[in-house]
């Protein structure tokens, strides 16, 4: 489908203020209590597929619904804004890593069995590549995948897995040439979640506490050859792929992030009084607000600016080297303004139940997923060849 630019505007309007009533309504009022729990009502995957949001950038086919980045990376931005709950959105959305590269590489009837459910909100899919021995470092992965008659049988660990806990579609990482060292014997594989063997233990972390985040094992898992994605060795150049429109996603909820931070604090600011007026009369609160907002708009900007540049199909190494460079420049926006924000909101920033205490706690795990500042770096000085 081709938008105009004014179809577009409208299709954005309408979607964001969607977004925004049931971020809301929906998530933000029981955040506190889902962190508490660890974990959110699987309801709520079909209260956000009942709105269309699961499917945007999925194919109609399967149940999704055209839109280009332009659109779906401001219906990130305000759910993220107004749900401040990296955690809710880390879940909620966790479908967004894993089904790309099962849309992109599997057979017709695997497509039809996974992707459908997952988007309609009935299933849950997670991604599944880093493992206990290395992270950033996909190529060194030692997950098996053994072929064994019409099967593949699965030995190996994962760790950090996002939906781990009750994912019913892993989309999984391993190697399927033990002979061959580094990228080449790379394959991906979809495992239904309840197959005989895979175990899983639940992760404790500094935020994110509402997701549920696995150690998932896999002790001889036998899963049928059909749910091998493409031809086994081509898993590597997919995930490096696939790590793209992940960190786009990560700029653009950072951004929303450091949105809802720029809110409490100013909120905040203007009502709490000191030494006689509000806080926000004092200039270096004022101040402070600035350089939050100056910040927030560089990001936003830029990332109007990748968008643009993926929905007209230039996704070429320079874009690589952008994105990378757009996901380290918002999260360290998000960074720096979730420190502000609890800088003015004082002892309360310090307190349980404060977007601004929240985030805080989660902006380390938005530096690091998806690939650290660092990998960023060096990736992006790869593509422009530094």
């Amino acid at each position: 489908m081709s938008w105009t630019p004014e179809e577009l505007a409208q299709a954005r309007t309408q979607l964001v203020d969607a977004v925004t009533r049931f971020a809301r309504s929906e998530i933000a009022p029981h955040v506190s209590e889902w962190d508490a729990a660890g974990e959110f009502p699987r309801e709520l995957y079909r209260r956000a597929a009942g709105l269309g949001l699961l499917g945007l950038g999925y194919p109609e086919a399967l149940g999704g619904s055209d839109a280009p980045y332009a659109l779906r990376m401001p219906v990130w931005r305000a759910l993220c804004r107004h749900g401040a709950s990296g955690g809710v959105q880390a879940s909620l959305f966790s479908h967004n890593i894993a089904l790309p590269l099962v849309v992109l590489l599997a057979s017709d009837e695997v497509k039809r069995e996974v992707v459908p459910p997952v988007l309609a909100g009935e299933q849950i899919a997670a991604l599944a590549i880093t493992e206990p021995g290395g992270g950033s470092d996909v190529a060194q992965l030692r997950t098996t995948a053994r072929r064994d008659g019409g099967d593949y049988v699965i030995d190996g660990e994962k760790i950090f897995i996002t939906s781990g806990m009750r994912a019913d579609w892993i989309t999984l990482a391993v190697r399927t040439d033990a002979t061959r060292k580094g990228a080449g014997g790379i394959s991906l594989i979809v495992v239904p979640g309840a197959s005989a063997g895979l175990s899983r233990t639940r992760l404790d972390k500094m935020g994110w506490l509402s997701s549920d985040t696995a150690h998932l094992r896999f002790d001889g898992v036998r899963v049928s050859a059909r749910y091998l994605l493409g031809g086994e060795g081509e898993g590597f150049k997919a995930i490096m792929g696939n790590f793209n429109g992940e960190r786009l996603g990560l700029a653009a909820g950072a951004v929303g992030y450091a949105e809802a931070c720029l809110d409490e604090a100013l909120a905040w600011a203007r009502q709490r009084t000191a030494f006689g007026q509000p806080l926000v009369q004092h200039q270096v609160i004022r101040h402070k607000l600035v350089d939050m907002r100056q910040r927030i708009c560089v990001s936003s900007a830029w990332l109007d600016a990748v968008a643009a540049r993926a929905d007209a199909g230039d996704m070429g190494p320079d874009w690589v080297a952008e994105v990378c460079t757009l996901k380290n420049q918002a999260t360290q926006t998000m960074q720096f303004c979730a420190d502000a924000g609890v800088q003015i909101l004082g002892g309360m920033g310090y307190m349980r139940g404060t977007v601004c205490e929240r985030l805080y706690r989660e902006v380390k795990v938005v530096t690091i997923g998806g690939g650290t500042e660092e990998i960023m770096k060096e990736l992006a000085a790869r593509q422009w060849g530094f």
